[in-house]
């Protein structure tokens, strides 16, 4: 298992050549065939002395997850809409959607990948023809119980906000509740 979450807080978790990093690093970590892989591009690239193209990590990634005689692989990439989507042509978030779409083309049976994002239009445009089995959190009424959940706990607890009237309070849980839109 390999695991890559967007972060917009952190440049390194919102593009595909960390991305691929991550996960040709984490699945070497798991498998002596797949380390193999990772070395032997490492050594053809003067022992990290030079980068690797994004090509070339892609060639890895697809080499490991193509393995015979190995376990399933699943990789989750978490947070997908935290990949900036307007600089660059193509952006972030469409080299990372091009890099799903070349894994799901590989029709490999072992490999498994789950992927989470809030539902940005280009992200489903892309990801629908491409899954097997999908499934909506937004609007349920259990995650909408969570957000209320959090945020009362959270208004409740924060030493400035008790000071505040109650109906001060109720007013801002009800309204971050209502448009917290799943987050």
């Amino acid at each position: 298992m390999a695991y890559f979450y967007c972060d917009f807080r952190d440049t390194s978790k919102q593009n595909r050549r960390d991305l691929l990093c991550s996960l040709v690093i984490q699945l070497s970590a798991r498998s002596d065939p797949y380390y193999n892989v990772l070395s032997s591009l490492y050594l053809k690239y003067d022992s990290g002395a030079k980068k690797p193209s994004e090509g070339e990590l892609m060639g890895c990634l697809k080499e490991m997850v193509a393995f015979p005689d190995q376990p399933p692989v699943y990789i989750i990439i978490d947070a997908l809409d935290e990949c900036p989507d307007s600089s660059g042509l193509p952006s972030p978030r469409e080299q990372v959607l091009d890099l799903l779409k070349d894994l799901v083309e590989l029709l490999l049976p072992n490999l498994h990948l789950c992927v989470t994002s809030r539902p940005e239009i280009d992200i489903r445009s892309a990801l629908e023809p491409l899954t097997s089995w999908r499934m909506s959190l937004n609007d349920q009424s259990g995650q909408k119980k969570d957000i209320v959940d959090y945020v009362t706990s959270f208004v409740h607890s924060d030493p400035n906000m008790r000071r505040w009237r109650d109906e001060d309070r109720k007013v801002v849980i009800e309204t971050l509740s209502e448009r917290a839109d799943g987050m």
